[in-house]
């Protein structure tokens, strides 16, 4: 494993590329329809593709970059393509504008919407279905090792934030009590809880049951591939680091590193675009742009 200190300042990847345009496609499995935004560069042809996997209670677009009217999935699609990359963020079953009820989400769920969505792209005209890379954040971290696992053809795989311990950080973000009503509770059993940030959100008893039993770590020892973690060192929901992004590397056997940044879960942009701009997109867009 290689550790990255990275610190502010280091200069943002030249735009080569433009966006060339941006469009609504639904991925459809069974009675499911699952959302997506296509972005593709100006001028590449038969580009790679990155998936994009969002966080809990997020979407496609992700959470709007403060001193922006740009969601952070939005602004990294479209970095990605001023590199030549293309790239698909979805909202997975139950968010945003796929079909399904946020109540009945799960992980294995959302790691099924993951596999069609790749799946999709491997057959999609006009992007290169050999070289797809996974990009996910928070959960949709956790989503995208196991998808990795699932499809170990994947490219390329950066991780922000991943959730690595899914008892310890839903019991920081819900209340550790919500977490044992949910384990107790039956499957189709809703749980309502408040969130640490705000707000209040409301599952079945089929999500916490999957807590205790889902892994990224164990994942991630059957993908081979290059894989570098994004950690915040002042991290309050998935935490402790650099000890959560280091469990994952641990049982990965591939090319991989870990970048640590000054900041918190959401790497600073819930205050500003700062750190997304200088940091994070470019270590990010960086490593797709050396492995696809």
């Amino acid at each position: 494993m290689t550790l990255r200190l990275a610190a502010l300042g280091l200069a943002a990847l030249s735009a080569t590329m433009a966006v060339a345009g941006e469009k609504t496609v639904t991925v459809e499995r069974a009675d499911k329809r699952i959302a997506g935004i296509l972005t593709l560069p100006e001028g590449a042809e038969n580009p790679p593709v990155v998936l994009m996997l969002h966080g809990f209670t997020g979407s496609k677009n992700e959470f709007t970059v403060a001193g922006t009217q740009t969601g952070l999935f939005t602004l990294m699609a479209e970095e990605l393509a001023k590199a030549g990359i293309a790239s698909l963020r979805i909202d997975f079953a139950g968010s945003g504008e796929s079909s399904g009820k946020w109540a009945n989400t799960t992980f294995s769920g959302q790691i099924a919407d993951a596999v069609d969505a790749f799946d999709y792209l491997q057959a999609l005209p006009g992007v290169d279905g050999h070289r797809i890379g996974i990009l996910g954040y928070s959960q949709g971290g956790l989503v995208g090792a196991h998808l990795a696992a699932a499809r170990p053809e994947t490219r390329a795989a950066v991780l922000w934030a991943p959730v690595a311990n899914p008892m310890a950080t839903y019991a920081t973000i819900m209340g550790a009590d919500k977490v044992a009503e949910g384990l107790a509770a039956a499957s189709d059993h809703a749980v309502t809880a408040d969130l640490s940030w705000g707000g209040q959100t409301t599952l079945n008893g089929a999500f916490f049951h999957e807590l205790p039993e889902t892994s990224a770590a164990a994942a991630l020892a059957s993908y081979p591939g290059p894989l570098r973690v994004i950690a915040g060192r002042n991290e309050t929901i998935v935490a402790p680091q650099p000890y959560a992004a280091q469990q994952l590397l641990r049982y990965h056997a591939g090319a991989e590193d870990l970048v640590l940044l000054e900041s918190d879960h959401d790497f600073g942009a819930g205050t500003s675009d700062a750190l997304v701009r200088a940091e994070l997109a470019p270590q990010t867009v960086g490593w797709f742009r050396d492995n696809l």
